[in-house]
Parts: structure tokens; C-alpha cells; sequence
């Protein structure tokens, strides 16, 4: 297999563009989320010819919009989607051990017991950490990566979340998750990783309609509109999928986070679970982050009506995850020390379930009347394995000629370039700048800002960085032209 260079940026982009419109691949990717960046991956390293469309930029939409984190699926042991929570664990397994471990670290987890913890919440929470524990075994993952769970004091529990309250805490269970360092950057890394085997990865290429041979295109810069050929095509466009088959009818669940100053709940060093009350399935979460920050979720909510490009959170959703975060603090959080908040919307399949908190995280991949491959629902930890399904389906509906999937064992392109010293919390270095254009293909501020670095996530940091990143974007795509 030819071995290709992994950066991306303007010039590469421009001179796939043309070829684009020239040739015939065997594979046309729809969508530059997780799932979309993941299924051009698999159909590359398989050997074929792929090419990638997305209307926006890399992780625009929902991917860049979750917990970040590699779970076992805890919940869905619960909810008894047995199921769901071992394939989320062995695929956890592999992203941990094999595919990503340069992306991704172990996270301590707390369940506090709390005198609003009731018993049945208590024993839940227990009894799934040790179920968790056992699917750990089971994928083969070591302990030196996810160590078993266990009871821990009152103090304990304290050092690892200092603002825990301690009146009335009777210690509690703490086990260990995987993290994403950032989901976006999973997503980036994921698209370089194809890249670098040939796929071309085209950003700002909007699709308007798809066939069982290909799709009519247009340049979001230009406004011109192509023809793109193909003997394959999937759409993995998420809570979009509709726009491109009618047929499809997606049940978007909005998913809400705040973000919060580390030092105004005294620095964790691991995360808060928080169960709902009354609930033995649903968690809010405090989830240390990098540069100091700590992000709050979430919420499970049904989000009709019409698409919108970038969901909000309503201020009822964030007066919840407040709420919650503040039933097991010693100085509650208010509103004025929420620094920023975020929404995703979870692309599930309508099963008529009464709440999008009861239907499955199981993906969907089927041929469409018309011949194209739609892929959604699922969730962020399994994408490799939607993606490998996809282009199963994809090979066989098609007749292409190509080998079983690779990924188990493709290890992800390394961002080693990448600087990680952003010169401090809410700065932003020329270096990092300079890599996420000449190799992560952003093309504007908003795309350093927001998904390859997350200061978006803060207006503050936003505001006092947009008009240097600006200034060192446009100075960069100046030596391409």
C-alpha cells in the first residue's frame, strides 16, 4: 500500500478537489464526524480508493460535543443492554491498548456515598462497577491500564474531589474509565490516519444529493458544483441523515455540558459520579479536563424540529446539571462561575420509545432504496466498529474487491508535532497554530478555537484569543497561495 503524507490543508485540498471531479473511487464518505472519518479509514486501509465530503469542517457537529470519554458502558449495564455495554468495552480495550493510547488516559471515577445516595442506588452503582470490572477481563484489557474498582474513606474520596461535602459522606466506590485528552482531535487524528493511506479528506465540499453511484456536490468556498463518481457510497451525515434519505427518521437527543473552573471545586484529580434521583441508569458527571477545566453532563433531552447547524443549551438544562452537581458539594456552584456550556445532539434511530433516554446506543448501517449505505446511532467509543460494518455492507452491496477490516490493529497517526504548550490557561501558541493548518486542515480561527484546540468552549478565552488567531491563520494560508 502506498504510503501518503497524513497532513492536511489547503493546497492538498485544492488538488484533490480537481481530482475528485475527475476520477471514480470505490468508496465516497458523506460526513466529517467520528463515524465518517472512521469508515473512510476502514475502506483505505482495506486498499480502496475513498473519498471524504464534509460540508464543514472536521468535527463540526456532534463528535466534538460529548464527554470525552472511552466507557465500558456502565449505563447500559444498568439498563440490562448487555449487549452494548461488551462491545463498548472491547472496543474500549482496543482504543486503549492499541489504536489510540497516545490520545486517550485512565480516569478515576467516584461514586460517592452520599446521604442522598439511597440503598438501592448504592448497590446498583457497586455491583455495575464490578460487572465493569468483569467485561474489563473479558476484552483482555490490564489492569495497568484500568484498575479494578474498589471502596475507598470519606477522606479519600475528599483528596480526589475536594469539594466534595463531608457531612453525612460514608466514602465511596471508585473505578476507572477511559478519557479522551479531546474528541475533536480523535476526529482529526482519525481523518490524518486516512490520509496518510490515500483517502482524500475534503472539508467545505457540501453534498446536496446522493446516488447509488455517487453524489452532487458543491464548493462551499467557491460555489462551484462537481459531480463526484463512486462504486460505493455511505452516509454517515449523523443527526443530518435525513436531509440526504427521507426515508430515514432520526430521533435527535440533545446533550448538555457546562464547564467549569477546576480551581472552584479545588482541583479534582478524578471524576464525580452523580446519580439522577430515583435513578439507577442515569449519571451527571464532573469530569476533569485539560487546561484546568472541569465539564458537567449531561442531559438526555428529545430535540424536535428542524436541525440547527450548532444546538444551545437552554438555561433549564443547565440549572439541572447544576443542581445535581450541587446536591453532594460543600459550597454549591453558582450560576455566575460557569465559565461556558455546549450541546450535542445524539443521532439515534426513532424506535417510538416514550424518551430518547430509553432507546438503545446500538448503531444502524443498511442499504437505503436507493441504493447508498446510511450508518447511525452508536456513540463515540464504538465507532471503529460501525465503520467496519459499514464498509462490510458497503464491499458486499457493491461487489468491490477487499479484504476484511484492518483497524483492530491500525494504530492512529501520531500528532507528535503538535505542540502541547499553549503558553498557559486560555493562550493559544503560533506552533499549535501553525500545525493545525499546514497538517490538521483548519482553515479559519473558528476552526483552531473550536476544534482543534477548545478555547470555544470559554467566550472569555474566545474573545481575548480570535483576533490574534486571526492575524496567524490568514498569515499561514497566505504561503500556500
Amino acid at each position: 500500500m502506498t504510503a501518503h503524507s497524513p497532513d492536511l490543508n489547503v493546497a492538498r485540498r485544492a488538488a484533490e478537489l480537481s481530482l475528485a471531479a475527475e476520477q471514480t473511487v470505490d468508496l465516497l464518505v458523506i460526513g466529517g464526524g467520528i463515524t465518517g472519518v472512521g469508515v473512510a479509514l476502514d475502506a483505505a486501509s482495506r486498499g480502496l480508493s475513498v473519498t471524504l465530503l464534509e460540508g464543514e469542517d472536521l468535527a463540526f457537529g456532534t463528535s466534538r460535543f460529548s464527554s470525552k470519554l472511552v466507557h465500558g458502558g456502565l449505563r447500559y449495564l444498568a439498563t440490562g443492554d448487555v449487549a452494548t455495554a461488551k462491545e463498548s468495552a472491547f472496543e474500549r480495550h482496543l482504543l486503549m491498548t492499541r489504536i489510540a493510547p497516545h490520545l486517550i488516559r485512565s480516569l478515576p471515577q467516584l461514586l460517592p456515598f452520599t446521604t442522598g445516595l439511597t440503598a438501592r442506588q448504592r448497590a446498583a452503582g457497586a455491583v455495575g462497577m464490578a460487572l465493569g470490572d468483569l467485561l474489563r477481563m473479558r476484552a483482555g484489557t490490564p489492569r495497568r491500564f484500568l484498575p479494578p474498582p474498589r471502596l475507598v474513606s470519606a477522606r479519600t474520596a475528599q483528596r480526589l474531589f475536594p469539594s466534595l461535602a463531608g457531612a453525612g459522606l460514608r466514602g465511596g466506590m471508585l473505578s476507572y474509565d477511559g478519557q479522551l485528552i479531546d474528541d475533536a482531535r480523535l476526529v482529526v487524528t482519525v481523518a490524518r490516519t486516512a490520509a496518510s493511506l490515500g483517502a482524500r479528506v475534503l472539508t467545505r465540499v457540501r453534498a446536496l444529493e446522493l446516488r447509488v453511484d455517487g453524489a452532487t456536490a458543491e464548493d462551499v468556498l467557491t460555489g462551484e458544483r462537481l459531480n463526484v463518481r463512486a462504486r460505493s457510497v455511505v452516509n454517515a451525515t449523523g443527526v443530518w441523515a435525513a436531509n440526504l434519505d427521507e426515508s430515514i427518521t432520526v430521533r435527535p437527543s440533545r446533550g448538555t455540558h457546562i464547564v467549569l473552573d477546576a480551581a472552584d471545586l479545588g482541583d479534582p484529580s478524578a471524576a464525580l459520579t452523580i446519580p439522577h434521583e430515583g435513578s439507577i441508569s442515569r449519571f451527571v458527571f464532573a469530569l476533569p479536563q485539560q487546561h484546568g477545566r472541569v465539564i458537567v453532563g449531561l442531559t438526555d433531552e428529545d430535540a424536535p424540529g428542524p436541525v440547527p447547524r450548532v444546538p444551545e443549551p437552554t438555561e433549564g438544562e443547565i440549572e439541572f446539571l447544576l443542581a445535581n452537581l450541587n446536591r453532594v458539594l460543600t459550597v454549591p456552584i453558582t450560576r455566575t462561575q460557569v465559565r461556558g456550556s455546549f450541546a450535542g445532539l445524539r443521532p439515534l434511530v426513532d424506535t417510538g420509545a416514550a424518551s430518547t433516554a430509553d432507546i438503545s446506543r446500538r448503531h444502524l448501517v443498511r442499504v437505503s432504496e436507493r441504493g447508498f449505505v446510511n450508518v447511525l446511532g452508536g456513540k463515540l467509543t464504538t465507532y471503529r466498529r460501525m465503520a467496519e460494518d459499514a464498509v462490510d455492507l458497503a464491499v458486499a452491496s457493491a461487489g468491490l474487491d477487499a479484504g476484511a477490516s484492518r483497524t483492530v490493529s491500525l494504530r492512529l497517526t501520531d500528532s507528535a508535532m503538535r505542540a502541547e504548550d499553549s503558553g498557559g490557561r486560555g493562550h493559544i501558541s503560533p506552533a499549535t497554530i501553525d500545525f493545525a493548518v499546514r497538517a490538521e486542515g483548519a482553515m479559519t480561527a473558528d476552526d483552531v478555537l473550536d476544534r482543534r484546540t477548545r478555547l470555544g468552549l470559554v467566550d472569555d478565552d474566545r474573545e481575548r484569543q480570535r483576533a490574534f488567531v486571526e492575524s496567524e491563520v490568514a498569515e499561514i494560508l497566505a504561503t500556500f497561495s
